[in-house]
């Protein structure tokens, strides 16, 4: 069953009961998801490269509040963004629709991600001149491309609750989609997902975590990452 409840900074997220958790942080959906996606992945990768467009996979597309803060964000910077999500369960419409989410980006933005969603399910579409947005509708070891990404949110439940998204075949898959010098970012930070990264040749990075979490993690793939 999903709730729509509110967090600690006015922003609403959804409570999953079959999961038992929060779609994103009681303590403030909308400062968790522009503090360690937004921030901390996308404009860290920017400021670090000179680009005029990015690619984004995010693990756990859930409400769709990560891509509509960076597609609104790319759009002020006038960069092109081509956006993938993972999702094994996807919302409805009419779930995403009552988020209140259209409050924090623009009007034309809103209107081209909600009359979009369902069809983004099925093939990539383009929602506007700057920006491209797939949701592949699998779980994450069945998710395959082509494509590598500049930019990783992993944004799974956590582990308590879907241990398997975070062992070693479901990182190193992952991993698998990130570009070399590409930024992978989660909200997570613990001694096991530090050591499988750092096996798979990425770069560790210990940074302050959004309210409520002390640490998150941000991690750089290099030249010798392991694939």
């Amino acid at each position: 069953m999903l709730e729509l409840i509110q967090t600690a900074d006015g922003s609403n997220t959804i409570y999953n009961s079959e999961v038992g958790e929060n779609y994103h942080s009681r303590h403030g959906a909308l400062q968790e998801s522009k503090h360690v996606f937004v921030n901390s992945g996308l404009s860290y990768y920017l400021d670090n490269n000179n680009l005029k467009e990015v690619s984004i996979l995010e693990v756990g597309f859930g409400t769709g509040l990560n891509f509509l803060l960076s597609a609104d964000f790319c759009t002020e910077q006038n960069i092109h963004l081509d956006y993938t999500g993972i999702e094994a369960y996807p919302l409805n419409k009419n779930m995403i629709d009552k988020t209140g989410y259209d409050q924090y980006i623009t009007a034309a933005l809103w209107d081209d991600f909600i009359n979009s969603y369902s069809a983004s399910l099925l093939a990539p579409v383009q929602l506007n001149p700057n920006c491209g947005l797939y949701i592949a509708n699998c779980q994450l070891l069945n998710f395959q491309s082509d494509k590598k990404f500049d930019v990783i949110y992993f944004d799974a439940f956590a582990a308590v609750h879907q241990p398997e998204m975070w062992n070693e075949e479901a990182i190193s898959h992952t991993i698998k989609f990130l570009k070399p010098g590409g930024v992978f970012v989660t909200y997570a930070i613990t001694g096991n997902l530090k050591r499988m990264l750092k096996g798979l040749g990425l770069q560790i990075q210990k940074i302050p975590g959004a309210a409520g979490k002390r640490e998150m993690l941000r991690a750089i793939g290099c030249a010798d990452m392991q694939m």
